[in-house]
C-alpha cells in the first residue's frame, strides 16, 4: 500500500516504461516548489486507476480493452502472468475529490492519492469482465516481451494509502468494482447497439447475442 510519504519504486533509465513515472515526479516538485517560493495555491492528486464510460483503451487502459474484448467476443489479452494487482476508482469519486480539495486551502501545497482500498488481480479482472458480460472470449495470457518490449519491468502491486485524504475531506470510495463495471458495459453496449456506430454489422451481431437484454 502506498502511501504519500513513501520512498518511490523506479527502474533504470534503460527501461522506456519508467519515463512516465519520472515525469510526473518533476512535476510534483515543480509544484511543491512554486507552492514553497511564490505561494500559488496548488494541490498534487495522485491517481490510481480512475475508470468510467467514454474511457477507451488506446493508451493501455485495461478495463476499457477488457469490455470491448468481452462484448465483441475477441479474446481478453491479459498481459504478463495476471498476478499483477491494482485498484480501480469511479471517475465521479475522481472528480468530487479534486474538487473538493482545491476548494479547500488546507489541502495547497499537499500531495494526496486518490483511489480505492480494494484491489484485484488483472486476471481475476479479466474474468469478471467475461461473466458479467456472459462473454465466450478466452482469457488469453501474453508475454510482456510480445505486448510491449524485451525486459519490459511491472509494478506486482498497486494499492493507495487513502488515510490523508478520508481525514481532510471525508473521501470514501462509493462504488465497488462490480457496479462500475456494470455501468460502463452498460455504456459500451449502447454504443455498439447504436445503428451509426462505427462497428461492422456482424460485430453488432454478435455483441447482441453475447450481452442479450439484461444488461442493458
Amino acid at each position: 500500500m502506498f502511501n504519500e510519504e513513501d520512498d518511490l519504486i523506479l527502474g533504470p533509465t534503460s527501461r522506456v516504461r519508467w519515463c512516465y513515472a519520472t515525469s510526473k515526479i518533476i512535476d510534483e516538485f515543480l509544484a511543491k516548489a512554486y507552492f514553497k517560493e511564490k505561494r500559488l495555491p496548488i494541490v498534487v492528486v495522485r491517481l490510481f486507476n480512475t475508470i468510467g464510460p467514454r474511457q477507451t483503451g488506446q493508451y493501455g487502459m485495461v478495463v476499457p480493452r477488457f469490455v470491448q474484448q468481452a462484448l465483441l467476443g475477441e479474446p481478453l489479452t491479459v498481459y504478463g502472468d495476471g498476478n499483477q494487482r491494482r485498484s480501480f476508482t469511479w471517475v465521479g469519486d475522481v472528480i468530487k475529490a479534486m474538487i473538493t480539495l482545491i476548494q479547500n486551502p488546507e489541502a495547497y501545497g499537499g500531495i494526496f492519492n486518490i483511489g480505492h482500498t480494494k484491489d484485484i488481480t488483472i486476471y481475476d479482472l479479466a474474468a469478471l469482465v467475461k461473466a458479467m458480460t456472459r462473454s465466450p472470449s478466452e482469457i488469453v495470457l501474453v508475454p510482456y516481451e510480445q505486448a510491449y518490449e524485451a525486459g519490459f519491468e511491472d509494478m506486482p502491486r498497486r494499492l493507495p494509502d487513502i488515510t490523508k485524504i478520508q481525514r481532510l475531506i471525508e473521501y470514501r470510495p462509493s462504488l465497488d468494482l462490480p457496479e462500475m463495471l456494470e455501468r460502463i458495459i452498460a455504456y459500451c453496449w449502447q454504443l455498439l447497439a447504436q445503428p451509426e456506430a462505427s462497428v461492422r454489422p456482424a460485430l453488432m451481431l454478435s455483441a447482441e447475442q453475447i450481452v442479450g437484454p439484461g444488461v442493458r
